[in-house]
């Protein structure tokens, strides 16, 4: 997260494929012990995660390495003991190249939307290069990036719309420092702050190192394929954001370049909220409060109309319900 919050970048696609590589090194340094051999855990999960981060943060390699060696100091880590390091972590080198190469060929970012719509109702750009997210690229579970895609939002200038619309504006008004506070926490992705609640929960929970892993994996990766999803339906509708609508509300963070309906903060929410309740189920009730909050968030900043914010979180909670059936990252 600090490099991500120092750098920038594509925190979803980063961590996805950080917390793959780790999951699957640890799952093959689990295979490896036999007589003995005892390849650490710990090892395999650093080893992979040294590989991916380099790729990804390239500037940042010292900082890596000298991570890396501050970990191979520490080991045996938790309830290791009598554990090879050095083997988990060459185990590891060599599931997050196998990852990567897996990344190199997904998609993202390849895909044109095509030329928007013009008229009323559709959203229209800043100019700037519009945001893709991961628009056209390879599903972890999906069959397609359209499996999901939501039925189209209340017509423009509808009673429906313009309740919505009224709703914002008035939010905006009486916006309050607090809410300007819950606004900014969750900038400029909600899945980077989710991966902090998944990282505090295993801590709480005592969650073995597997266990720990299979969480971050799935939970990365449903809320990348929520984006696929999610992008799939902002690019088939076009829908017109509240500020180009009614240029007197005001925004309390920086509004990305792509079109409004669904929220893209909500459709990672959704999915990281159902992948966090199945391992979690004693904090369902706090993670739902959670996921109204991050996707509240973005209507209160004047971002996002309410109907964004419901049509994501269900995109993302049926898109991690699929991937809790279908499986497939082990």
């Amino acid at each position: 997260m600090e490099l991500f919050r120092a750098r920038g970048g594509g925190a979803g696609r980063t961590n996805t494929y950080l917390s793959l590589a780790q999951y699957r090194a640890v799952l093959a340094a689990q295979d490896a012990r036999h007589g003995q051999s005892r390849p650490s855990l710990a090892g395999a999960a650093a080893g992979a995660s040294v590989v991916v981060l380099e790729q990804f943060y390239p500037l940042d390699l010292a900082a890596i390495e000298a991570e890396l060696t501050a970990q191979r100091a520490e080991s045996p880590v938790r309830t290791e003991t009598n554990k090879d390091f050095a083997a988990g972590e060459a185990i590891g080198r060599q599931v997050g190249a196998t990852v990567l190469a897996l990344a190199a060929s997904d998609n993202v970012g390849a895909t044109s939307p095509g030329v928007p719509p013009v008229g009323p109702g559709y959203w229209v750009s800043s100019g700037a290069p519009v945001a893709r997210g991961n628009f056209g690229a390879r599903p972890f579970f999906l069959t397609s990036g359209s499996e999901l895609r939501l039925p189209p939002p209340p017509a423009f200038g509808s009673p429906a719309y313009l309740a919505a619309l009224a709703e914002v504006r008035a939010l905006a008004v009486a916006r309050t420092p607090d809410q300007v506070a819950t606004v900014v926490k969750w900038v400029p992705f909600s899945g980077v702050v989710f991966n902090g609640i998944a990282s505090d929960l295993i801590d709480q929970y005592h969650r073995s190192e597997v266990e720990a892993a299979r969480i971050f994996a799935y939970g990365n990766a449903a809320a990348f394929d929520a984006i696929i999803a999610c992008f799939d339906t902002k690019f088939t509708y076009w829908f017109i954001r509240p500020t180009q609508a009614d240029p007197g509300i005001t925004l309390a963070t920086a509004l990305p370049n792509h079109p409004s309906y669904p929220s893209a903060h909500s459709c990672e929410t959704g999915a990281w909220q159902v992948v966090l309740s199945d391992a979690f189920p004693s904090e369902r009730d706090a993670l739902e409060a959670t996921a109204q909050e991050a996707s509240m968030s973005r209507v209160i900043g004047g971002l996002h109309y309410r109907f964004d914010g419901e049509g994501g979180l269900s995109l993302g909670r049926s898109t991690a319900k699929l991937a809790l059936e279908r499986r497939g990252l082990e």
